[in-house]
């Protein structure tokens, strides 16, 4: 029963006030929820054009130094040698027991310089983490002060070309830095193409005034951040995965290469081999209510019986899909979506089937 501590404040905060912003607390920060535009606009606005999200909550690092590829290497279940300059990875850190302690991105910059991108209410966990490991290592693990934007939608890259930002070369999945202080990379948490930004406040506030002045671009809050995310199938650390989650449960293993899953020496790869070889006991899926009512996450799924099934892990509408939409674990032995599942709404039962993931399709820039 500690105090109360205060919510940490975006380095932008005057403009998303400006801009008329409803605020709340996640991770610690202060985070604009919605716009005046509201939810549903603010989603379907990211689908059509292209919506600017302050994600400055999120934190950056720079790994770098003679074993920055071998330090990773036992930090994530993943081979850092193997990353071309510019390409970025969805990765893991892992504890002993393979729970996944927070997914992040690793972009490798140069030969022995990387970036990761750590989500906002696991970064000073993270930074621990990576310096207990990094003792072991010659490598520097450096916190960044930055501003971080995302741009995300199909006219993202119109917007980023109007304004000058240098993607030159980027595809899904890649990143640089392209002067003093900025890192880009062609990525996002929307299922859409787009930018994650991270720069300096002197060079941010400018840079953000001249995207909103673009008539494609509009602030997009947290609330349709979250409803955009559900939709693309992508995890919200803390909900779908959880340090009390792993890999193979949470049907992850596609970010892990073959050859890392059986001789990697991960954080966890000892529990991690355990696991796999047993076998999951449950399934990551996604599901689909009857009717037009958002299941939230934390809902109890039941078999027909009654038989406890799983939960729903994330849950809402999707604007999109239009329908209600949600990720949940449940019991391998229903996973094949031939059992009759239901969603206990404080008593009242409604009809959920498995649905594939995602609801709405991935539009990612391949080249």
């Amino acid at each position: 029963m500690g105090e109360n501590t205060a919510l940490k404040a975006l380095p932008l905060k005057d403009l998303h006030i400006a801009a008329g912003a409803k605020f709340g607390g996640f991770a610690g920060w202060d985070m604009p929820l919605t716009y005046p535009l509201g939810v549903m606009k603010e989603h379907l606005h990211t689908r059509e054009k292209a919506g600017l999200f302050d994600i400055s909550h999120m934190k950056l690092f720079t790994i770098e130094g003679k074993q920055a590829v071998e330090f990773l290497n036992r930090a994530c279940p993943l081979d850092a040698s193997k990353l071309a300059p510019s390409q970025a990875k969805y990765t893991f850190f892992l504890n002993e027991q393979a729970g996944i302690i927070d997914d992040l991105i690793v972009t490798r910059l140069s030969d022995l310089r990387f970036m990761l991108v750590a989500n906002a209410g696991n970064a000073e966990e993270d930074e621990a983490h990576m310096r207990t490991i990094a003792k072991g290592f010659e490598v520097t693990v450096t916190p960044l002060d930055r501003v971080f934007l995302a741009l995300q939608g199909p006219r993202a890259a119109e917007v980023a070309k109007r304004v000058g930002l240098d993607m030159e070369g980027l595809v899904f999945m890649q990143g640089k830095e392209t002067q003093k202080g900025w890192f880009v990379s062609r990525s996002g948490y929307t299922g859409e193409d787009g930018f994650e930004i991270g720069l300096p406040l002197d060079d941010a506030r400018p840079f953000a005034e001249k995207l909103l002045a673009d008539a494609d671009v509009e602030w997009i809050g947290l609330a349709a951040r979250d409803s955009l995310r559900l939709e693309a199938g992508l995890c919200l650390h803390g909900n779908d995965i959880t340090p009390a989650t792993d890999p193979v449960n949470a049907t992850l293993l596609w970010p892990i290469p073959k050859e890392i899953r059986e001789g990697g020496s991960f954080v966890g790869a000892e529990a991690f081999r355990i696991i796999r070889e047993k076998g999951a006991t449950q399934k990551r899926v996604g599901l689909k209510a009857d009717g037009r009512q958002p299941v939230r996450g934390g809902t109890s799924l039941v078999t027909g019986d009654g038989v406890h099934a799983g939960a729903i892990t994330s849950g809402g509408f999707g604007p999109s899909a239009d329908h209600p939409v949600a990720m949940g674990m449940i019991a391998k032995e229903y996973a094949d979506g031939a059992t009759p599942l239901f969603a206990d709404v404080r008593g009242r039962r409604i009809a959920i089937s498995i649905h594939p993931l995602p609801f709405t399709p991935h539009r990612y820039f391949k080249g």
